[in-house]
């Protein structure tokens, strides 16, 4: 007899993944967690670009260490402005941020961070920097207002210069600037010269991370290096830029009267940038976080380190 066949059974279809859980609105979260959040929307852990340059700056400028106190205050007044100036950042590019695909997802047009949120810790880093900049002596306190200006300004500019990027690069500059005015009560050769190689490090590094949104600005009317110039005409200026921060940091070192230890550490400089460069070389972007990131961040690191090395020495052996 024969047995009829039936058809394998068809399994069970798997179930579906749970839809994940919508964020909470920002007024549920904890408050260590807005907290978080609006850190991470500065990308408070960036102020090791400048921070060594600022230290540097002091160092020299006093031709040893300074007080703690005054190196504090430096401290606070760095933290201070740069909360302040990425904050302003990002409130008032919050509408084109949300517009550009790379950048939809920050925390203000993603509703991470509120506005009120964002502006009362702008407002926080203002006062730092006020504060701070009346401790360290006269001139840094009527500068201030100035130095203010440039480092919120930056944020502006992008919608009728191309020049962003050096203001950008003058906001930076500021720092090893002010910390040696701070020190010395006085503008001197050696200070203009560290901020100047600040100055067009900045600008330089800051053409090539524009790179990524050369074609939005282009659609969205702002102005940028990469929007003007394409992608060949910004990586040459790129690299004249930081052929220039070379300079002045070779013209420093001479100023200095440095010896062997700030030579390596500008030797040491010299290889990350062309690093920096080789890596972003004909237009690719996609070893940009190490390019911008990780590379930027030890600049100011290890040109520090030849001159505190060589300060420490000089007073050791006096």
């Amino acid at each position: 007899m024969d047995i009829p066949e039936h058809p394998p059974a068809t399994p069970p279809a798997p179930a579906a993944p749970p839809p994940e859980p919508l964020p909470l609105p920002v007024a549920e979260r904890a408050p260590i967690a807005r907290f978080r959040e609006l850190l991470d929307m500065i990308k408070f852990e960036h102020t090791v670009f400048a921070l060594p340059f600022a230290f540097l700056g002091a160092l020299a400028g006093a031709q040893g260490i300074p007080a703690t106190r005054t190196l504090l205050w430096i401290l606070v007044a760095m933290v201070g402005a740069r909360t302040a100036a990425m904050t302003f950042n990002r409130l008032v590019d919050a509408d084109v941020d949300a517009a550009n695909p790379r950048t939809a997802q920050r925390a203000i047009p993603a509703g991470r961070v509120s506005r009120l949120g964002a502006i009362i810790l702008m407002g926080a880093g203002i006062v730092a920097f006020g504060v701070a900049a009346g401790a360290l002596g006269p001139l840094t306190w009527k500068l201030s207002p100035v130095a203010m200006a440039i480092i919120l300004g930056y944020s502006l500019c992008k919608r009728f210069t191309a020049f962003a990027h050096v203001v950008l690069g003058l906001s930076l500059a500021g720092a090893p600037l002010g910390a040696w005015i701070a020190v010395t009560g006085q503008i001197e050769r050696g200070a203009l010269l560290l901020a100047m190689g600040v100055l067009t490090w900045t600008a330089g590094f800051d053409i090539l991370y524009a790179l990524q949104d050369e074609a939005f600005d282009r659609k969205a009317g702002l102005h940028s290096v990469p929007s003007k110039l394409g992608t060949r005409g910004a990586l040459i200026l790129s690299r004249v830029l930081h052929l220039l921060a070379l300079a002045c940091w070779a013209s420093f070192n001479l100023d200095q009267q440095s010896h062997l230890f700030p030579w390596l550490a500008w030797a040491g400089v010299a290889m990350i940038l062309f690093r920096e460069q080789w890596l972003v070389r004909d237009g690719d972007l996609t070893r940009m976080d190490e390019a911008f990131f990780t590379l930027n961040a030890l600049i100011g690191l290890v040109y520090f380190s030849g001159h505190a090395v060589e300060i420490w020495m000089r007073r050791a052996l006096a």
